[in-house]
């Protein structure tokens, strides 16, 4: 169901707070995109439907593709689920989170590269040294990891999903699973001190010299949260499904827009997860939403250990001989693909078009096109 509200009318009704004393070029870059997605600003195309009872003619405006963008992020996670699918093997996979203190908070807003590339080497160094440790595994184990930067009010709250098979490869290449088949892979305080240290040491080999944060760091217990095995490969996939492409907010837990402040859901987990309802001002509205805008070119979704690129060359071809291949997965034809009038002919793209619009050829066909569908269901009616 579409949404009655969207993140974009936001941007467009308030640009006036999208000034560079608050947003780096960046974000001012990434704001406006979100803010012409799927509008005449951004050009788009006319398909057509090749099905011989209907020949519909549609008029699309092109998306903007950006990952930060809530109307962007379906057809990319269809596609990156369909690859992992075929990559699965017949064991346990565990999910683990890793979360940085708030105590990073302000050296996030400044230097976001920094702190978010030290969570992932550190969290893998973590995951990686229990995997080789032989009174746990005694193997090289993997890892697929996802950042997630924010909290349900949409305050930075910087934490990594990490999705970590049962076992690993051994020095022949041949599966070896975890020795104690617990409900949770490794112990989650041991993580949580071995984590601590090896973050905080990282930024002293990065020049971070702030005796004052470390004491801080060092006072508190490090947030590692540890789930139950999922219980079939295909509960991973449903959950990389919901997480891999998720943005601080979406469409649908925008409920109203006014002066007044942008009234939005979100899920009070003080509460057991209980739905409230949250009021910010469109100004702090949108500054929150840009704290998850990522620096530019900055990779999100990683995979280390024999999930890395590398690595699966080598070792997963060998696996799934050993343990078995996942089921075979048919590729699900894009709903945009499908046309929406008859639901049996497919799209074709006929003409692509700029910021200028379609040319006047073009126009009159849209609207002779109109005028015919209006007439049959004039007809209809009667």
């Amino acid at each position: 169901m579409k949404p009655g509200h969207e993140v974009a009318a936001i941007l467009n009704q308030y640009q006036r707070y999208l000034t560079t004393d608050v947003f780096n070029s960046w974000q001012q870059r990434t704001l406006f995109a979100i803010s012409k997605c799927r509008t005449s600003a951004l050009g788009g195309h006319i398909d057509k439907c090749n099905h011989a009872a209907c020949g519909q003619l549609h008029l699309s405006y092109n998306s903007c593709r950006n990952r930060h963008c809530p109307k962007c992020q379906g057809h990319k996670r269809e596609e990156w689920i369909l690859k992992r699918e075929q990559e699965l093997l017949p064991v346990a996979y565990y999910h683990v989170v890793f979360t940085l203190p708030s105590e990073l908070n302000t050296l996030a807003l400044y230097n976001a590269r920094l702190v978010y590339n030290t969570l992932f080497k550190t969290v893998w160094a973590t995951i990686k040294g229990f995997g080789e440790n032989p009174n746990y595994l005694g193997a090289k184990t993997g890892m697929i990891c996802i950042l997630h930067t924010w909290g349900q009010n949409l305050s930075l709250h910087p934490h990594l999903h990490c999705i970590v098979p049962g076992g690993g490869v051994d020095k022949q290449g041949n599966w070896k699973s975890v020795i104690k088949k617990e409900k949770y892979l490794y112990p989650v305080k041991q993580l949580s001190k071995v984590f601590r240290a090896k973050y905080v040491s990282e930024l002293r080999i990065n020049g971070i010299k702030d005796k004052a944060l470390f004491d801080k760091l060092f006072s508190k217990n490090w947030v590692v949260y540890a789930k139950k095995p999922f219980k079939h490969s295909s509960h991973v996939i449903e959950y990389l499904g919901r997480y891999t492409h998720k943005i601080a907010i979406s469409n649908h837990r925008i409920k109203e827009i006014d002066n007044q402040g942008v009234r939005f859901s979100a899920k009070d987990y003080k509460d057991h997860g209980k739905q409230v309802h949250l009021r910010l001002h469109p100004k702090e509205f949108i500054r929150r939403f840009s704290l998850h805008i990522l620096p530019k070119g900055f990779v999100r979704i990683r995979h280390y250990g024999f999930l890395s690129s590398t690595s699966k060359r080598r070792y997963l071809k060998q696996l799934q001989e050993q343990l078995g291949k996942p089921k075979a997965v048919e590729p699900k034809l894009s709903l945009h693909l499908l046309c929406p009038k008859c639901k049996k002919g497919h799209l074709e793209t006929i003409i692509v078009f700029d910021s200028r619009g379609p040319p006047n050829y073009w126009l009159e066909q849209l609207t002779a096109n109109k005028r015919k569908k209006n007439g049959t269901k004039s007809a209809l009616a009667h």
